[in-house]
């Protein structure tokens, strides 16, 4: 590199840590994020852990782990809020470049972390997507290929998955997330999408660190997710739901 020449700049990154009785895998969920960025040469990073109204030790592990690690802090729900909510809670309190949730039951590998960390700064938002879905239940990847399908018809895209993007936070800071259920990442990937927005897919090998079971698929949870889909078609043609970004349309990878 000649003197004249400068280097990329470097991202950095808000890990927002949601859990809910999570006391056994919240430690791990933690190591495995140190791990995965420990490989990275990231500009700056934080993790972000909210404990959603735990009844178990999950908010005391917090705790200690915020004493361990100087980048990782505490917020504590007094009651259960769900994941959209807790989502903005971090939201609030997030200081680097992208946003990204992980849950804290310590599903996703440092591998995969590694593979989506890597096209930081390459777009507006990342989005992950599963190489090899067949890894997951059927009735899963049938809930989740329907939920993709039915957001991509209503808002005419032809993105691979919604459910684990990675916005720009300044980006996100300019629209309002109205959708407390697990739709609520679909929401700020189609309004930040609209406002032209470009976005980088990026496949992941979607092998769990551990067995855990999903909770997304139980019906109450599936009717708020469609519904928070259909109320979000309506929103999207008000005013003001659409951010002005000032990006073209033809930004997109």
């Amino acid at each position: 590199m000649t003197p004249s020449q400068t280097a990329p700049a470097k991202s950095s990154i808000s890990f927002i840590v949601p859990a809910l009785n999570e006391e056994d895998q919240i430690e791990g969920a933690v190591q495995t994020i140190q791990q995965a960025v420990s490989e990275m040469h990231l500009a700056d990073y934080e993790i972000i852990m909210i404990n959603d109204g735990s009844t178990d030790h999950t908010g005391g592990t917090m705790e200690r782990l915020a004493s361990d690690y100087e980048n990782v802090t505490v917020f504590h729900n007094e009651n259960n809020l769900g994941l959209g909510r807790t989502y903005k809670r971090g939201l609030d309190h997030a200081r680097c470049d992208y946003l990204m949730l992980i849950p804290g039951d310590n599903v996703m590998p440092a591998s995969d972390m590694r593979a989506i960390l890597g096209h930081l700064g390459e777009a507006d938002i990342i989005l992950p997507y599963l190489i090899n879905p067949r890894l997951r239940p059927l009735g899963r990847r049938i809930g989740s290929w329907g939920f993709t399908a039915v957001v991509n018809l209503l808002f005419g895209l032809r993105v691979r998955y919604f459910q684990a993007c990675l916005p720009r936070r300044i980006h996100v800071n300019k629209i309002t997330i109205q959708t407390t259920s697990y739709a609520f990442q679909a929401e700020v990937a189609v309004k930040l999408i609209k406002a032209g927005c470009s976005y980088v897919e990026v496949g992941i090998e979607n092998t769990p660190s551990r067995r855990g079971s999903s909770v997304a698929l139980q019906p109450k949870r599936l009717l708020s997710v469609f519904k928070g889909i259909l109320l979000l078609h309506r929103a999207i043609r008000q005013t003001g739901a659409v951010p002005d970004l000032g990006y073209r349309s033809d930004q997109n990878r």
